[in-house]
């Protein structure tokens, strides 16, 4: 999709995402990009346009009265756009549903340039909620141990450490600086650069010394030291992390069907849940704005809870 000027109205909409509501720049991206995307088929629709020439459509003369006149019935089609021409899933589609109902409560409520918001009635497409991937502990040692012994594991030990010990997110992995460790705590900035404090056990300390300790790279930048430096003593991108996940994976014989980092954080808050974390206590940790995120740990143990049924001894058959 080629960058094209944006009308006012949605770059003021994306400033106020970060500015007042702390969006990351991650999610603004998304949204701008939704937001795009939706206009630019409006504009192909109304104007009975090419859709293989989309790409090409200048979405900077949308107006707010040109906006004034979309519908609920237009929403609709560009959600069935998105799933029958775009093959979007459940989940893609529901955050384009996220980005429309987010945009135009923005110009009702809070600009109030329409007085009819058509995104009020909109519905969310229905996403089937799937059952975390993760490591038992057994399959967790064996890609631990198979970290391959060079100038950059006691690194990447650190990392996978506070993967599995903490279930943080990549991202916050990536933006960790040596300032956000205070003794035995972590300060960890997380979705809308909410901080959240994680104490750090026996196994993260001892990584962490060990890897202070291995005559790391020097960071090269500016501003703020990085917890973790790449080899060319820059930041850690969220892709080369991935990248060392999946060499570790490879490495250590495991073979792991699409293990990632966030992979990761699903076998830390499975293995905490099951060891008797309460929800939310987890919740806290994970950094989920809502329990019912968290809630899907809850479920882990499907197999294991019916098992314990069936040994009840009053489960006798007369």
């Amino acid at each position: 999709m080629q960058k094209k000027q944006l009308p006012k109205i949605i770059k003021d909409f994306l400033v106020y995402l970060t500015t007042i509501k702390g969006k990351s720049h991650r999610t603004r991206k998304e949204y701008e990009y939704d937001l795009t995307l939706f206009f630019r088929f409006h504009l192909a629709m109304q104007n009975d346009l090419e859709m293989e020439h989309m790409s090409e459509i200048d979405i900077s003369t949308i107006t707010i009265e040109a906006i004034r006149e979309i519908t609920l019935e237009d929403l609709y089609l560009f959600m069935e756009y998105c799933e029958v021409q775009r093959n979007n899933s459940a989940s893609a589609r529901a955050r384009k549903v996220a980005t429309l109902k987010s945009f135009f409560k923005y110009i009702k409520g809070k600009r109030r340039l329409i007085e009819e918001n058509p995104a009020d009635e909109l519905e969310t497409p229905k996403i089937g909620r799937k059952k975390p991937i993760y490591m038992n502990l057994e399959e967790a040692t064996q890609f631990i141990e198979g970290i391959q012994p060079n100038s950059a594991s006691p690194r990447n030990y650190c990392m996978m450490m506070f993967f599995l010990n903490l279930g943080i997110r990549v991202t916050e992995l990536c933006n960790l600086n040596k300032s956000s460790i205070q003794g035995r705590y972590l300060t960890v900035v997380g979705k809308g650069d909410k901080e959240r404090i994680v104490y750090l056990n026996d196994s993260c300390i001892q990584a962490l010394k060990a890897y202070e300790n291995s005559g790391k790279h020097a960071y090269t930048g500016i501003g703020d030291e990085p917890l973790f430096v790449s080899q060319k003593g820059t930041r850690l991108t969220r892709q080369t992390v991935a990248k060392i996940v999946k060499q570790i994976n490879k490495q250590s014989g495991l073979q792991k069907d699409h293990l990632t980092p966030h992979k990761l954080r699903h076998t830390s808050a499975t293995m905490m849940y099951k060891a008797g974390a309460d929800i939310r206590s987890l919740q806290h940790i994970l950094g989920h704005s809502s329990v019912a995120t968290t809630q899907i740990y809850t479920h882990i143990e499907d197999e294991e809870l019916q098992h314990v049924i069936e040994k009840n001894p009053f489960n006798i058959v007369r």
